[in-house]
């Protein structure tokens, strides 16, 4: 038994199964930060922190009065933080997986698969002040571009950004991140002959990727050369239990991660006006 106490769980083998398989393809459609950064891990639930190589001046040894040449520091690192979102699952329901049905109603599942990949995707992007984290558009240094509401106009503030980044020395491939709102635009977008832009989007990216990211305010075009962003996983999105009732049981999803940004120049925020 390990602390997710599945064991317990007034929950079949058959019905696990349902409730995984579930959680994961949900959970695939939301994780999208996921597809632009570099992801080490899981190294387990016992995993803590990330060595981040510094260290800091201490302003004081045990010493009341110190040698001359005495220094004291302390290594610096990034703790993770821990995430849980609970959901129930009806008992009955999960009978109905025992008969074999595939039609099974985990909605509450699926609020809770959005949820916590919310928190993942913002937390890149936009950052966790209380957790430590820094997200990829607050660490970017260049001054943000305007995609507005005309998607015709995207490909040109796409390929400016992907010069700018080269400018830098930033190398590609090149991939743009852009909240649900803007995705829709573009996919659902034709210029004046006919060409789609998400064509021509992906065109001045280098035939890099295109990806839909609930939770991002605006978008980002960020280089995937490697090294840049990096998410580290303790435990990755589990599903676990915690009680029941005659009607229901009450299970949870819960992750272990830190987010740290190596190289903020990899990556350039863009506003979102609909």
């Amino acid at each position: 038994m390990n602390h997710l106490l599945r064991d317990v769980a007034p929950i079949t083998a058959t019905g696990w199964k349902a409730i995984d398989d579930e959680a994961r393809e949900r959970l695939q459609t939301h994780l999208a930060a996921r597809q632009l950064v570099d992801v080490e891990g899981p190294h387990g639930w016992d995993h803590s922190a990330i060595d981040l190589g510094r260290v800091h001046a201490l302003a004081s040894s045990p010493l009341e009065s110190p040698e001359k040449g005495v220094k004291t520091r302390q290594r610096q690192v990034l703790p993770l933080s821990e995430v849980r979102v609970s959901f129930t699952v009806s008992r009955a329901e999960l009978e109905n997986a025992e008969r074999g049905a595939q039609d099974l109603e985990f909605d509450d599942l699926d609020r809770a698969a959005r949820q916590i990949a919310l928190i993942e995707n913002r937390a890149v992007y936009h950052g966790w002040a209380d957790a430590g984290m820094t997200g990829i558009a607050e660490a970017s240094p260049y001054e943000a571009t305007t995609l507005g509401g005309d998607a015709a106009g995207y490909p040109g503030v796409v390929a400016k950004a992907v010069d700018t980044l080269r400018q830098a020395g930033i190398g590609g491939p090149y991939a743009l991140a852009i909240c649900p709102e803007g995705y829709t635009k573009i996919v659902e977008s034709t210029e004046h002959g006919g060409q789609l832009v998400f064509d021509h989007v992906r065109r001045a990216l280098g035939n890099g990727k295109v990806v839909r990211t609930p939770g991002l305010d605006g978008a980002a075009v960020v280089s995937l050369g490697g090294g840049d962003f990096v998410l580290e996983l303790g435990q990755d999105l589990s599903v676990g239990y915690s009680h029941h009732d005659a009607e229901t049981v009450t299970l949870y999803l819960e992750e272990s991660f830190a987010f740290r940004v190596n190289e903020p120049d990899a990556a350039i925020a863009l506003t979102f006006t609909g």
